[in-house]
């Protein structure tokens, strides 16, 4: 496993108005792991995210502080904010269709990037609907509406749409809110062997997923980490009161 930093926080602070939403974090994610976020709602998860692929900058109340890098460059110093966009694949919790058939919803991206080749993404649209578990389901009806799916279907659409331009980075927010068990296990599978082809960030209400296949653990409460470190040292021995009772379930 590479211990090479990927994305580092550096005393990132970020408050919307006056009220803190992240306070001070500071953090490494390694290249080629699953980095696991867990912590209760309104703990600055959503907005750690949106620092990475600075989606933080669509909120006009939105304040951030300190730096957070990708290989060591200052995500907030790059004038082209649609190539670091590029390079980041984004999934949050409620599935964001586009008004377009299966098809073009996984195609659009490559096709935007300059990908026109049909034999090609043909292949593309096959590769990421099988990494997100939804090839089985909808190969007979590419053709049809990708908003006519039911939910957990289009947030496994949603996924293979981020995955369509083959990603460094894949930031994950509760993505299997949506989904049945069974397939979020299968998706998970998935998840462990793309970590050897990318990054992973993902935030997870479901602490055994985080347990099942993040590499390493942040606890985020109040907007503050309270502990962070390799997962199975944090289920283990937690060093922190707080983050035994919140692994352990007796606060959510």
């Amino acid at each position: 496993m590479s211990e090479h930093a990927h994305i580092e926080f550096n005393n990132v602070t970020v408050r919307y108005g006056k009220d803190i939403a992240l306070d001070d974090l500071d953090f490494k994610v390694k290249k080629n792991t699953i980095f696991g976020v867990v912590g209760p709602a309104n703990s600055g998860k959503t907005t750690m995210l949106k620092c990475v692929n600075r989606t933080i900058d669509f909120i006009n109340t939105a304040n951030v502080e300190g730096r957070v890098t990708i290989d060591g460059e200052d995500v907030n110093g790059l004038r082209n904010v649609y190539a670091l966009r590029r390079r980041i694949g984004m999934v949050f919790p409620l599935p964001v269709g586009l008004p377009l058939s299966i098809y073009d919803n996984v195609a659009y991206g490559p096709r935007m990037a300059g990908i026109h080749d049909k034999e090609r993404l043909d292949e593309l649209v096959e590769r990421c609907l099988k990494q997100s578990v939804l090839w089985d389901e909808v190969k007979d009806r590419l053709k049809s509406l990708g908003t006519k799916l039911s939910g957990g279907q289009q947030q496994r659409l949603t996924l293979a749409r981020a995955l369509s331009l083959e990603p460094e980075i894949l930031c994950l927010d509760e993505f299997s809110i949506a989904i049945d068990p069974v397939t979020t296990m299968k998706i998970e599978d998935v998840l462990v062997h793309l970590k050897e082809q990318m990054t992973i960030i993902l935030v997870t209400n479901l602490i055994q997923q985080a347990q099942r296949i993040s590499d390493d653990l942040m606890f985020l409460n109040d907007s503050e980490i309270v502990e962070q470190g390799p997962t199975p040292d944090l289920f283990a021995n937690p060093q922190n009161e707080l983050t035994a009772r919140y692994l352990s379930g007796e606060m959510g």
